[in-house]
């Protein structure tokens, strides 16, 4: 559980102000907020400092300015619902990239929340601020079709694990879909060599990648190297950003990611190899 005054620093984070009960509008908020305001990414990763994912490390990095991929930012998240009273649960997951077939891998921590309605009834709720493409409002943990500005998104039964569910993506983003368990993981060791996976092995897809990308109510922002992408409603802008004050403007502005756990030599040093892959790209593309 967090203190009331780490509570109050991760809303501040969340640009919330007050400290409510556990209802479903407030679990909105802080949904919306949290995908708004902190991005999914692979920074750390990619600059070869990868961060630990016990949750008491995740949520110092909410506190200091920072962000995460999926394990830092569902482990920081839960534990702020808890500590405002929601029942939350941490399930393995497995998201099912373009080309390949579903899978509950452990690759995905995933989060649903318990509430009572108004007929004091249980209701599940799927919540997830760790997945990149993430959707901006919690979902019903039962099967339905839910549209969130540019995106569709499809709650079903999964065909991979018993009694589990899948979450399919809208066709027009970058993975397919993810295949939740459903039972409940109490330790964060069973994420821990998956972790170790993506933040180390040459077979990672973020160890080379510098990715950041964030929701909004009307569509997303994806950051991939020097190629800065806005999607709505009305289809996908892409920017080549030219110069290193154009990148950190946009990773502060756009990504809320200002860096602040790097000096100038390392922004140098990251930015280096960001152009350099992205000159290699382009000039592959003209080949």
């Amino acid at each position: 559980m967090l203190t009331k005054s780490e509570v109050k620093g991760y809303l501040n984070r969340l640009g919330i102000s007050e400290i409510e009960k556990p209802t479903l509008p407030y679990l909105f908020q802080l949904h919306r907020a949290h995908v708004e305001r902190l991005s999914w990414q692979s920074l750390d990763i990619f600059a070869g400092r990868p961060a630990s994912i016990d949750p008491q490390q995740s949520l110092s990095l909410i506190l200091n300015g920072r962000s995460g991929y999926c394990f830092h930012l569902n482990g920081a998240f839960s534990m702020l619902l808890r500590s405002l009273g929601y029942r939350v649960a941490w399930h393995q997951a497995g998201v099912q990239p373009m080309g390949e077939s579903p899978r509950v891998n452990g690759f995905h921590l995933a989060l649903t929340v318990t509430l009572f309605n108004d007929q004091q009834q249980e209701e599940r709720w799927i919540i997830d601020a760790g997945l990149g493409d993430m959707p901006y409002d919690p979902l019903p943990l039962a099967a339905g079709i839910h549209q969130q500005g540019p995106y569709t998104y499809k709650v079903m039964e999964s065909d991979v694990v018993a009694g589990g569910w899948r979450l399919e993506h809208d066709p027009k983003a970058t993975f397919l879909g993810v295949d939740i368990a459903p039972a409940v993981i109490d330790q964060i060791s069973a994420f821990v060599p998956k972790h170790e996976h993506y933040s180390t092995s040459p077979e990672s897809p973020w160890v080379n990648t510098f990715l950041l990308r964030q929701r909004h109510a009307q569509g997303s922002n994806e950051l991939r190297g020097c190629i800065w992408a806005q999607r709505d409603d009305h289809g996908i802008i892409k920017t080549e950003l030219r110069t290193q004050s154009q990148w950190l403007d946009v990773l502060g502005d756009v990504f809320g990611e200002t860096m602040v756990a790097y000096d100038m030599t390392d922004r140098d040093a990251i930015w280096s190899k960001v152009r350099l892959q992205h000159e290699e790209w382009k000039h592959q593309m003209n080949a």
